[in-house]
């Protein structure tokens, strides 16, 4: 088995180094970047036939350590409070299948949600070994499931088209940094952070761990900052932090402008990190005069929620009550940025609605390139919704898109932020052009849809988050931004 890993591995290399044609990526016109949430390739897509899945995953790859080097007795998942949780059974140090005996979760079930942090994900690969997510996990051994997707509607997209099965997510950890690294490959600064949203690292730069931490065949890792702390000792915004503009997890403060989130910020969030300047996506395709917006699942809903007084509780932000979308205002990129400022031009004209994008489908008036960042509830994220939801939700889009006029000429990415805690079993790659001191993080799903995509396809060609960001320059004729890793694919590779 290991003999196959390294030849897949080889291949894999190979297949990068050859050159992008630019035939193929010219055949597109319209690109639709659809990003969902919280899933390992092997979590959703492991049983995937002809793909890299758990199959191939050898016992060195994933029978978990605790934090002593020594192999954990069982699988045990633990609840909030840090405990083994009976509502779960002990299982064999393994993979296990969700929705199967014994643990009988089916897809529709809302499911525990495994912390996806920047620290928590470099400790949980351990130097590609991927044998720290366990022990490095508030959930233990429930990072080791995954499911059979074949029910799944996207699957049925993947087996007609394009399944990346060596896709890796931009950054390591969470949300936050990932979205990013969607619009600009970079990691956001907060120089000015107080102490309280910093990491405590030890002498080794791992997590500093809490003296009455267990061992993982106890209890869940107990560290100083349970969310692996925001902000980096120099001063990297790295972890779930609000934007300084509404919709922000921060209201407005008492007598500030209701646009804004209170500066002083709040006990659970932090302070707001402040206006970004690095040069996003965005600020590329707009020098250049292409067409782009970024659509996002119930935005106006949620602005409008935000602007409300600070003593006015939330209905869209941040909540699933009364059937709310749960708008998660960590999940707008370009709202972090001074360019979008509210009032300004770039603003009204590239941030918009989720019902924009519809309009703009069936209109067939999308612009070259498009960003859809569904509602919380149409995620898939674990914990605040189930994968079936969501699964709905992108298959009605991609049938709307099949039905557009633009469908001829179009490329749709589904993929996924990070990978949501969830175990995978592929280290992903390092070195100069493959990666840096931010990611690349675990694999994650990716399907590439369209026209000119190679049908009944599974691409075993490096990419991550960067890779977007890579095919629009080469496409649209712009600059690459300084983070993109030039030894990722371009998706060249899935065109006809």
């Amino acid at each position: 088995m290991k003999k196959l890993t390294l030849v897949f591995a080889a291949l894999v290399l190979a297949g990068c180094a050859t050159p992008p044609s630019s035939d193929k990526l010219g055949k597109v016109k319209n690109l639709v970047v659809i990003y969902a949430e919280n899933h390992s390739f092997d979590n959703m897509y492991g049983m995937f036939p002809g793909a890299n899945g758990v199959a191939n995953a050898t016992p060195e790859q994933y029978t978990q350590l605790d934090h002593d080097g020594q192999p954990l007795k069982e699988l045990i998942v633990f609840g909030s409070d840090g405990k083994p949780n009976p509502a779960f059974p002990r299982m064999p140090n393994k993979p296990f299948r969700i929705d199967a005996p014994p643990v009988n979760r089916p897809p529709t079930t809302i499911v525990p949600s495994p912390i996806h942090v920047f620290w928590h994900n470099i400790e949980q690969i351990n130097g590609g070994k991927n044998n720290m997510f366990a022990a490095m996990s508030n959930v233990g051994g429930w990072t080791m499931g995954y499911y059979d997707g074949s029910s799944f509607k996207l699957w049925q997209w993947a087996k007609g088209y394009t399944l990346a099965d060596n896709f890796f997510m931009g950054a390591f950890g969470g949300s936050y940094l990932n979205h990013q690294y969607l619009v600009c490959a970079c990691a956001p600064k907060h120089d000015n952070a107080p102490d309280s949203m910093r990491v405590r690292l030890d002498a080794r730069g791992k997590l500093e761990k809490r003296p009455d931490s267990p061992s993982a065949n106890e209890g869940a890792v107990r560290v100083f900052s349970s969310g692996g702390g925001q902000v980096s000792p120099d001063g990297w915004s790295l972890n779930t932090s609000q934007p300084a503009y509404q919709p922000s997890g921060i209201p407005p403060a008492a007598n500030g402008p209701k646009e804004m989130a209170d500066p002083a910020g709040t006990q659970g969030s932090g302070q707001p990190v402040p206006p970004q300047t690095a040069a996003t996506i965005g600020d590329l395709l707009s020098q250049k005069g292409v067409s782009w917006a970024w659509y996002a699942g119930a935005y106006n809903q949620a602005l409008a929620d935000g602007q409300q007084p600070p003593s006015a509780k939330r209905s869209i932000i941040y909540t699933r009550d009364n059937n709310s979308p749960n708008f998660q205002p960590h999940h707008q990129p370009f709202n972090y940025y001074a360019r979008f400022a509210p009032g300004t031009a770039d603003r009204a004209k590239h941030l918009l609605d989720g019902d924009d994008f519809v309009k703009a489908i069936e209109g067939g008036t999308l612009p070259a390139v498009s960003f859809y960042k569904p509602a919380g509830r149409d995620t898939q994220h674990p914990s605040y919704t189930d994968i079936v939801t969501g699964d709905i939700h992108i298959d009605a889009l991609l049938h709307k898109l099949r039905a557009s006029p633009q469908w001829k000429d179009m490329l749709v990415v589904v993929t996924y932020d990070e990978n949501g805690g969830y175990w995978d079993h592929v280290a992903p790659p390092t070195g100069p052009g493959w990666g840096d001191r931010f990611g690349p993080g675990s694999r994650i799903p990716t399907l590439l849809i369209g026209p000119s995509v190679r049908k009944g396809f599974v691409d075993h060609t490096a990419y991550d988050t960067t890779s977007i960001l890579q095919f629009i320059s080469k496409r649209w004729g712009l600059s690459q931004l300084p983070g993109v890793r030039p030894k990722m694919g371009d998706f060249s590779a899935a065109l006809e």
